[in-house]
Parts: C-alpha cells; structure tokens; sequence
C-alpha cells in the first residue's frame, strides 16, 4: 500500500486508491469499523498509512464474502481464531456454490423444455407411450404451438418431470382411455350423469399437461375426431370412439352453459 502524504489523504483518494465507494467509507466510519485518524480545521476526514491498511484488510475480508461484524471481529478481537472464520466463510460459500449449481441445472432443464417440450429419449419415449409413439410428434407440437401460453404451462410441467413422472402421467391416460372404451361399450349416453363425469375426469388428467377450461375442451374434442392422428388412436381403442367423446365433450359444455358450435380456445 503506497504512503500517505503527513496531511493524509481524502476520502476521494482512498476511494480511488482501494476501488470503494465515498459512501461505503464513510458507513464504515460511522459504525466505527474504520475511522480515519485525522481532521483537518474544517472536520474533513483525512486517512493514515494505518488507517489505508486497515481499510485494505477490510476490502479483502469483504471480498471474501464476510459480514461487517465478522470482519470487525477478525481485525479487534485479539483472541479471534480467523482461520476459523475463514473456514465457516468457505463452507457458506461451498453451499451457496451448490445452490447456484442446482439452479443453473434447473435453468438448464427449464430451457431445453421450453425448446423440446419433452425431456426425454427416444427410446424412453417408446418405452413409456408405447411402440405407435412417434418421437417426432414433440418437435411438431413445438412448431404449431410454441408461441402458446399452453406451451410454457406445458414446458415448466415437462422440466419437472423425469422418466417415472411421464410414466405416472402415461398411466393415468391409458387408465381413462380404458374407462373411455368400456362406457361406450356400456351404452353410455352423451349428457347423461356417467358421460359428464367422464368429462370431468378427462379435464383432469390432461391438466398433466397444461390447465384445460372446458371451451378448450370442446375444440380437442373436434380435432378428436377430425384430425386423422387423432382419430385413429381413439378409434383404435373402439370404433367410432372419437366421435362418441366429441358428443359426450359437447353434451357436457353445454350443461354448463357453452355453446359448443362457437367455442373458442379459450
């Protein structure tokens, strides 16, 4: 650390000499944990060599992350064990390193979601939704709704999840798919208390993949049974099946007061 001049130097000068603030220096005289030795005539602060050491002893302390007390009791106490201090600085700080790492991996998975949409590989893909699974079909889903609020719900969900997750959200789909068939087969009315019930019970396991209101609802019904994709999974599961939800979906809309003829995805 240079020499003062006998006079000592100013504020200023010592906040240009060891790269802190005006403000920071004279918080810390105010607290008393580095007072400059001198005054002029005026009562403007004036700094000794001891008092440029002590503050440079401060900056270093504080870049290592200590505390103001902490570091008043390093410097003070002549009974203070400073390794100690230095070795519960670097635990906090090997923690905070953690913490920042599993939030970095976080930001990571929320990421590459919100790119891919589903975070897994092919082979876990086929495994988990079977072997008629495309695993292209995430990649067109980003394409045609990226731009989506529905999107980013389903993204944030998806960065969530790993290989048991999807496949706890598989099952619950297979499951209601399953109920699907077996009350067609049943004689199910569309409107009926059992259909609407089904209503109900399908909003709820797609909320998996992101909130479903039930105008929504009622335009997945269409494409249901008119996009081809669609169509021939649940019509694989019974023939006619897609059509047969599409009505149980709009008999429950309009039990609630919802035109399904001019629903909206909204």
């Amino acid at each position: 650390m240079p020499d003062t001049d006998d006079d000592g130097l100013t504020v200023g000068q010592v906040s240009s000499r060891l790269g802190v603030t005006v403000r920071a220096l004279h918080h810390w005289d105010g607290i008393g944990l580095a007072r400059p030795s001198l005054r002029t005539a005026a009562g403007y602060r004036r700094y000794t060599a001891g008092d440029l050491e002590r503050l440079h002893r401060i900056v270093v302390y504080r870049e290592l992350g200590l505390g103001l007390d902490r570091i008043r009791a390093v410097l003070d106490d002549s009974a203070a064990d400073v390794p100690a201090a230095l070795r519960a600085q670097r635990a906090q700080v090997t923690e905070r390193i953690e913490h920042l790492r599993r939030l970095g991996a976080g930001l990571d998975r929320m990421i590459e979601a919100h790119e891919r949409g589903l975070l897994l590989t092919a082979e876990e893909q086929a495994a988990i939704f079977g072997p008629r699974w495309n695993p292209d079909w995430p990649a067109e889903a980003r394409r045609r709704y990226g731009d989506t609020p529905q999107w980013l719900q389903y993204a944030e969900r998806s960065a969530e999840r790993g290989p048991r997750e999807w496949q706890a959200v598989a099952d619950a789909v297979a499951a209601f798919e399953r109920s699907l068939g077996e009350a067609m087969d049943a004689g199910v009315a569309p409107g009926s208390p059992e259909a609407d019930h089904l209503a109900e019970r399908h909003r709820e396991v797609f909320a998996a993949y992101f909130p479903l209101t039930r105008r929504m609802q009622v335009c997945l019904g269409r494409g249901f049974e008119s996009d081809p994709g669609f169509a021939a999974h649940y019509d694989g599961i019974r023939p006619g099946l897609a059509a047969w939800f599409r009505l149980v979906v709009d008999a429950s809309a309009r039990a609630h007061g919802i035109d399904p003829d001019t629903a909206t995805w909204e």
